[in-house]
């Protein structure tokens, strides 16, 4: 680890490591900085000024580091700090709505196991040495590489620790053959039957009033499902729809924010609402109008014509969103791992990470995982 000479003066810590940090506690401030980087659609900033926009309650922390010899920005990390049970937390900005989370690497980024070793170092002890006094950080669902370079946050963590995955499909230049590989599901059969329907046609959102149309039907579509789960519902509440609505309104037109439905004369039956950034899409909602139409299974079919219309448009990999739905394995999705992290930055963090270290250790033995579960949910009774 880095051994680092800490100074502090408006924000910045400088490291005799060769790294500086620089703490910006407001977004607008920071998406200037590394305008160009490396990144995921959820560090795009359409999906970050929405998030720091729709979510109060938390305080912004967007951690810039970067070359103390030369100034030139390394990687920025999109945080927030919040106190939860008593404990101050440092996390990214995410709070559930966001499939992966990571840094924003600079275009020209070129990292050995020194170098990760060293940018993680000094956000750690720069978190350490801030006057806020951050008990904990978690870092979660990280994916391994960011725009093709290595994840230097990973390296806090071990790889796969995460509860959760990724779920791609890659489909190849030729969606014919795609389309082919998936003769289980009946999807020519499915449309047509929708078809039958009167004024029955497949349509993406190409204006943020029709995206709001399409996000509307969405809200009450998914609440009525979750409602016969007997399962809660937030993504209606009043920050999570502001949050969608200002992701479609900014991003609609380019083509990051994804809206698409099955509609006929009868209403919407169907839609979806994802992200695209360059040649990847992420599936983030699917709703559907229930029994009514079940039988030609409107979700998929909603699903599968997006992926075929952003197939045309250049897209070649799919990632189906985190959970481990029986539809993506049919839709040929392979799962690819993502990683938590836990640090404590005071004597107070560390049962907090001590706990989330075994559940990870737990999910390496499904059975072990099992037991514990069993047991602890009778100690509940």
């Amino acid at each position: 680890m880095a051994f680092l000479s800490l100074e502090q003066l408006d924000g910045r810590v400088s490291s005799t490591s060769g790294i500086s940090v620089d703490f910006l506690r407001d977004w607008r401030q920071a998406a200037s900085r590394l305008h160009a980087g490396h990144r995921t659609a959820f560090q795009h900033d359409y999906w970050l000024a929405a998030w720091y926009e729709a979510f109060h309650g938390v305080a912004p922390l967007i951690a810039v580091m970067s070359d103390a010899a030369t100034g030139r920005d390394i990687a920025m990390v999109p945080m927030i700090s919040h106190t939860r049970r008593g404990i101050r937390v440092v996390e990214f900005a995410d709070l559930d709505v966001s499939d992966n989370n990571a840094p924003i690497l600079a275009c020209d980024a070129t990292f050995d196991a020194a170098d990760t070793r060293a940018i993680s170092a000094a956000l750690v002890d720069a978190l350490r040495a801030l006057p806020d006094r951050f008990d904990l950080l978690r870092l979660k669902k990280m994916p391994a590489h960011v725009g093709g370079k290595p994840n230097p946050l990973v390296s806090l963590g071990r790889v796969g620790s995460c509860s959760l995955n990724g779920n791609v499909v890659l489909t190849g230049d030729d969606y014919a053959d795609y389309r082919a590989s998936l003769r289980r599901l009946q999807l020519p059969r499915c449309w047509r039957v929708f078809t039958r329907l009167g004024s029955a046609r497949f349509e993406i959102a190409t204006d943020v009033e029709r995206a709001r149309e399409f996000l509307d039907v969405m809200d009450v579509q998914q609440e009525e499902r979750m409602r016969q789960l007997g399962s809660p519902f937030v993504l209606n509440d009043d920050a999570h729809a502001r949050f969608y609505r200002e992701v479609a309104r900014q991003g609609v037109a380019e083509g990051y924010a994804v809206i698409s439905a099955l509609v006929c004369d009868k209403g919407i039956v169907a839609s979806t609402l994802g992200v695209r950034y360059g040649a990847t899409y992420f599936l983030l909602r699917i709703s559907h109008s229930g029994k009514t139409w079940a039988n030609f299974s409107p979700g998929l079919l909603a699903t599968e014509r997006t992926m075929e219309a952003l197939h045309e448009q250049g897209v070649r990999r799919f990632d189906l969103s985190i959970g481990n739905q029986d539809y993506k394995r049919r839709l040929g999705a392979e799962r690819v791992p993502l990683t938590d992290v836990s640090v404590a930055l005071s004597w107070r963090g560390l049962p907090f990470v001590w706990r989330d270290h075994a559940a990870q250790g737990l999910r390496r033995h499904p059975r072990l995982a099992a037991l514990a579960a069993r047991a602890m949910g009778k100690a509940a009774q």
